[in-house]
């Protein structure tokens, strides 16, 4: 019962950021960058306040790591991991693929998340053996068990390339039977409800992927770091994939 009230909690603040950022995404807003010269927004700012008030004010003790606004009590035994708006470059260039992820962790197992892609209108939503649904329907994984079957979806190529991963992505994507580069947290959306099998980041921020990290295992699938090691909140890379054909795309990047 104790999930159950994290998840409505989550869900309502992620009502009300929403409001917040369809508002900006209508009206248009100002964009600022931060010291890594990536872009901000109010929008951003202002649904991430909005979303750690609304949770504060149930759960006071709780930490919190947010994308714009950093950690606080991070020593709690629960810790919300907040992303208002995941895929803010999509959102200034009035894309609809943006989304608000929340994630909440305790002692470094992901126990509740919810992705909320408003533009898209689609809510996705799981918690701790309970399942993942999207606009309420329940969703699952694939049952895809050959690669050259499986769809793949993978991240931005700079980031193969400077790890030293781009020949075996290029390998397992001449293997598969298509791929497409998807971007922010929509491959995630895509792998949970079945319809495509595999998603590979080589570098990513936890605040963009905890929520769907929590949601992909509710939906059948497993999720670890591109080298085969448990996802946890200080993972940087994600391979994601419907559990069936995790170990053969693990295989391309050991």
């Amino acid at each position: 019962m104790e999930n159950d009230e994290f998840l409505k909690v989550a869900l309502n603040a992620a009502k009300k950021a929403e409001e917040i950022i369809l508002h900006y995404y209508q009206k248009g807003t100002q964009v600022g960058y931060k010291t890594d010269s990536t872009p901000v927004t109010l929008a951003d700012t202002e649904s991430e306040k909005v979303i750690i008030e609304t949770i504060r004010k149930v759960f006071p003790d709780h930490g919190f790591l947010g994308e714009e606004t950093g950690v606080s009590n991070k020593e709690s035994e629960y810790v919300w991991i907040i992303d208002p708006i995941d895929g803010t470059k999509n959102y200034i260039r009035k894309l609809p693929f943006f989304g608000t992820q929340i994630a909440l962790v305790k002692n470094n197992e992901f126990i509740v998340g919810v992705s909320n892609a408003p533009a898209l209108r689609e809510l996705m939503y799981a918690q701790k053996g309970k399942g993942a649904y999207l606009n309420k329907r329940k969703v699952n994984v694939s049952s895809i068990s050959n690669i050259e079957n499986a769809y793949l979806s993978y991240g931005n190529i700079k980031y193969f390339n400077e790890r030293g991963n781009l020949s075996q992505l290029t390998k397992l994507a001449s293997k598969v039977k298509a791929c497409r580069c998807y971007g922010e947290f929509w491959p995630f959306h895509f792998l949970a409800s079945g319809k495509i099998d595999v998603v590979v980041e080589a570098y990513t921020k936890i605040c963009d992927v905890a929520a769907v990290a929590c949601i992909i295992h509710e939906a059948g699938g497993k999720v670890t770091d591109i080298e085969g090691k448990p996802f946890t909140i200080e993972s940087q890379s994600i391979i994601a994939t419907n559990g069936l054909l995790h170990q053969e795309v693990l295989s391309y990047f050991s």
